[in-house]
């Protein structure tokens, strides 16, 4: 089974080069998309429902244009969220969790810490909120799978020019600390654990001063799996060269059926 996530920056922006023809090509289990900056009815209709695929959308409630998330799947869930259940981290429509019978699929738009410190300790939040979450569902017998845009560059090795960018939000080390918090409390980042010294993997580059055309990047995107599920994780990649946002998707393949869960971390 595999499991495709892109930040698209806008989803009728990147429908305009190339991202039907990408996305009948990959035949993905599931799509996760973040930011897509639109409403359902604003997207052309062939991506409103594609065929052989349910979809599921959540845009900004308190901004058009802003923020939002969508999954295609064709994997029918048991029960939908849309969020975490807290009104000022749900409005802004950052969340899709799909529950299948064994595992939860978390499809997240993780906020950026930059504007200010207001909006740094509502991205602090939202990631401690996400946490109590992700554990609460282990707790109950599911594997947890989170992919998307967590919007920070864990190690000095995720990000081309760390020194440059030590205090800039991304590569906060307040910021880095809770990604060290999430991989303590039970969760593994699947790319960094099968590539672990592999360098210059990026999936974010700026518009600016031809950085992707250099690889000037960070490496935001990220496919979370908690530790017991980690056997079942048969590859997980960054793809570079597909254009068309400012990020790159991602993909994670997993082997089914998953073990069952014998030890549930906790922070």
């Amino acid at each position: 089974m595999n499991i495709y996530s892109w930040n698209v920056n806008g989803i009728r922006s990147v429908a305009k080069k190339g991202f039907e023809k990408w996305f009948s090509e990959v035949q993905a289990d599931i799509l996760c998309l973040q930011e897509v900056r639109a409403e359902l009815d604003q997207v052309p209709e062939t991506l409103q429902n594609p065929k052989g695929y349910f979809t599921y959308w959540n845009s900004c409630k308190k901004k058009k244009g802003y923020s939002g998330v969508a999954i295609y799947s064709q994997i029918e869930p048991d029960d939908v969220n849309y969020g975490m259940g807290i009104s000022e981290f749900d409005d802004e429509g950052r969340m899709i969790q799909l529950v299948f019978p064994d595992w939860v699929l978390n499809n997240v738009y993780f906020p950026n810490g930059g504007g200010g410190e207001d909006r740094l300790d509502y991205k602090l939040r939202f990631y401690d909120a996400f946490l109590e979450n992700s554990l609460h569902w282990l707790s109950n017998g599911k594997h947890v799978v989170t992919v998307g845009d967590y919007n920070t560059a864990h190690q000095e090795i995720d990000i081309a020019r760390p020194k440059d960018n030590e205090n800039v939000s991304g590569f906060l080390p307040i910021e880095r600390a809770w990604i060290d918090k999430y991989i303590k409390s039970g969760f593994v980042d699947s790319f960094r654990e099968m590539n672990p010294s592999k360098a210059n993997a990026y999936t974010w580059w700026s518009n600016l001063y031809s950085s992707r055309e250099k690889n000037v990047g960070w490496r935001l995107d990220y496919s979370f799996v908690d530790k017991g599920l980690m056997a079942s994780v048969l590859d997980s990649k960054i793809l570079s060269e597909v254009e068309g946002s400012d990020h790159c998707p991602i993909c994670i393949e997993l082997d089914p059926p998953f073990p069952p869960i014998k030890i549930v971390p906790s922070i």
